[in-house]
C-alpha cells in the first residue's frame, strides 16, 4: 500500500510565501515523476510544477519564477516553496507520483497516485 501525505497548507497574506511537503510511504520500489496539481473552487485541476527522478522540473506559467519544487535526498517527500502568493494561487493543492510498489504476489507494479490535497488560502 503506498501513501502521499500532503502538509503545509493553510492561510497565507497576499505576497506571503508558503512551503508544502508531501511525503511517500509504503512498498515503494522506486519513484519517478513527482508533481503538485492544483484545484481551485469551480475550476479543473491543473498541473502546477513537476520533477523527475534526475530532477528535471517545469513548471506552468503562472507559477514560474514564484514556485520551486524539490525533493529530499531519498526522494521520498517532494516540497513546493511558493512565494509571492496572489489572489490567483488559492486552491486545493494536490501531490501526486509515478511510483514503482512492490504488490504481494504480483511483483512490481507501476501507478500514478494522488494525496488527499492540502488548501492553500490568500487573503488579507
Amino acid at each position: 500500500q503506498v501513501q502521499l501525505v500532503e502538509s503545509g497548507g493553510g492561510l497565507v497574506q497576499p505576497g506571503g510565501s508558503r512551503r508544502l511537503s508531501c511525503a511517500a510511504s509504503g512498498s515503494i520500489v522506486s519513484i519517478n515523476e513527482m508533481g503538485w496539481y492544483r484545484q481551485a473552487p469551480g475550476k479543473q485541476r491543473e498541473m502546477v510544477t513537476g520533477i523527475t527522478s534526475g530532477n528535471t522540473t517545469n513548471y506552468e506559467d503562472s507559477v514560474k519564477g514564484r514556485f520551486t519544487i524539490s525533493r529530499d535526498h531519498p526522494k521520498t517527500t517532494v516540497y513546493l516553496q511558493m512565494t509571492s502568493l496572489n489572489p490567483d494561487d488559492p486552491a486545493v493543492y494536490y501531490c501526486t507520483a509515478r511510483i514503482i510498489a512492490w504488490v504481494l504476489k504480483r511483483g512490481p507494479d507501476e501507478n500514478d497516485y494522488w494525496g488527499q490535497g492540502t488548501k492553500v488560502t490568500v487573503s488579507s
